[in-house]
């Protein structure tokens, strides 16, 4: 049978643990949160493909390139 004693640094790493755990989690949802009001705000997915500051005529309607 095996000697199972924990130390109080085991305890005292485990909480530590936890606790960046939680800060992670908690950064995670910041960015998941600002991500999906950015989209919201957006509206339309095609905005979101243009705003990369490069001319791409692809993305240009038909009517608005005759003219």
């Amino acid at each position: 049978m095996a000697i199972r004693v924990e130390h109080e640094v085991h305890e005292r790493r485990k909480g530590r643990n936890y606790g960046v755990g939680l800060i992670l989690l908690g950064f995670i949802g910041i960015v998941f949160g600002l991500t999906v009001v950015k989209v919201i705000q957006l509206g339309d997915a095609g905005q979101f493909e243009r705003f990369d500051h490069v001319a791409r005529p692809q993305l240009i309607p038909q009517e608005e390139a005759s003219e």
